[in-house]
């Protein structure tokens, strides 16, 4: 059974200062060792345990718009949960963090969700945007990858655009072991490279509550 280290108070306020600067210079941010290197590698072998039929195609759009579209996106997902231990830790680790943030920036973050995801050999996401502008309550995007000893040439990498209409990529991830990325889900369109080898993370997304009766607006 997973245990969590100990963290040191002033090393994690350290990190929350480093994401919080970062978001408002530049609106990400991009970390090779922020997680606990036990959690990584136990969220690893609990992937490693889990059966194909756990996974569902991921798609476009939420609730009763939701529609598959293979020309955009080719990958297989399954949300975490509080219920499973070593999901219950990573969903912890964001909260606090969530908690850090929002007390150094006020951004109101409410709520976080989020999903394993699966990238066969071959599948991909092509560009586009975690929210748009006024139509979401998504507005921090983190994605967290669970690739030991990847290399570059599998391709898989994500890209990132400064912004919508831009031709040229401001970042290009490899998605190793432990990298944590963050950005904000409004402003950077991002896109998935086709793999050559299975390729897994953790997608998820800090939410503000736009709805009334402090219920989250749109539940996943």
């Amino acid at each position: 059974m997973y245990s969590p280290p100990e963290l040191n108070l002033d090393l994690t306020q350290s990190l929350y200062d480093k994401i919080a600067d970062a978001l408002v210079e530049q609106g990400y941010i991009i970390l090779p060792s922020a997680l606990p290197e036990s959690l990584g590698h136990a969220l690893r072998q609990h992937l490693q345990a889990m059966d194909d039929e756990q996974f569902r195609r991921a798609g476009i759009g939420r609730e009763q718009d939701h529609q598959l579209h293979g020309e955009i996106r080719r990958d297989q997902i399954r949300w975490l949960s509080h219920q499973s231990l070593i999901e219950a830790q990573y969903l912890r680790w964001m909260n606090d963090l969530r908690e850090g943030l929002n007390r150094r920036l006020f951004m109101g973050l409410f709520d976080y969700e989020a999903h394993f995801a699966h990238y066969p050999e071959g599948a991909f996401y092509k560009r586009h945007l975690d929210a748009f502008r006024g139509q979401t309550n998504r507005v921090l995007t983190t994605v967290f990858y669970l690739n030991p000893d990847w290399q570059p040439e599998l391709g898989g990498e994500l890209l990132i655009w400064p912004t919508h209409d831009s031709e040229e990529v401001v970042e290009r991830v490899v998605p190793q072991m432990g990298t944590l990325v963050l950005f904000l889900s409004e402003r950077f369109p991002h896109e998935v490279l086709p793999a050559r080898a299975d390729r897994y993370s953790i997608a998820g997304w800090f939410r503000v509550n736009t709805s009334i009766n402090n219920q989250i607006d749109p539940p996943h």
